[in-house]
């Protein structure tokens, strides 16, 4: 894991290369964005900081989540998510895509969805993130009654019935809480953390999710 942007991006291209040649993954932690994206009067988007990532490289970047605790504006998280790891994407204003962008053979990089994450919100990110991405469930994992597995288990029996559903045409965004209760019915690691992990969120997530 490298923090590009306090190492900096030579430093980040650097080692970019290295793992490349090595066979090794490289997974881009985004420490410091905030001081650069967030101030309302200065400092740039992130949507640049994605671009300037992608050109120098690396395998996946924390992203924000829209729901959980690293929550982000939905429409423009989904614009610079595009921008990592699309090939070709066509201006979209609403999503923060000013002009039409064309990556050619320059290789994407996959966006991370993480922070205050759990299987309750599986839906919602199945459905923002769709395939091409990592959901990485810590606290979400670890803090399952039973243990780490019985809630590596939880996670993917979610994952795999959100999918499923979206797959069969359901509407993740109406029906994503009837469907992880459905998936809990024959899954008793899932069940036991849809009861934990019921109704618990911070300020920042959106409770259409958590109802």
């Amino acid at each position: 894991m490298h923090d590009y942007l306090t190492e900096g991006f030579t430093a980040n291209t650097i080692l970019a290369h290295y793992c490349h040649d090595n066979g090794l993954l490289l997974h881009i932690h985004r420490a410091m964005h905030a001081v650069i994206d967030r101030q309302k009067n200065h400092g740039m988007h992130f949507r640049v900081l994605a671009k300037a990532l992608r050109m120098s490289s690396g395998d996946h970047i924390h992203a924000g989540t829209v729901v959980g605790k690293l929550e982000g504006e939905r429409e423009m998280t989904l614009g610079f998510i595009d921008l990592l790891r699309d090939d070709f994407l066509e201006k979209d204003r609403s999503r923060g895509i000013f002009f039409t962008q064309d990556w050619v053979f320059m290789p994407g990089v996959l966006p991370v969805a993480s922070g205050g994450i759990h299987v309750w919100h599986m839906p919602a990110l199945t459905e923002i993130f769709g395939d091409d991405s990592v959901q990485q469930f810590g606290g979400g994992t670890l803090g399952h009654p039973w243990g780490n597995a019985p809630g590596a288990v939880a996670n993917q029996v979610a994952l795999e019935a959100c999918v499923q559903a979206r797959n069969e045409g359901r509407d993740l965004a109406r029906e994503g809480n009837e469907i992880i209760r459905e998936a809990s019915k024959w899954s008793p690691e899932l069940a036991a953390a849809c009861e934990i992990w019921y109704g618990k969120k911070s300020n920042l997530i959106s409770t259409q999710w958590i109802s």
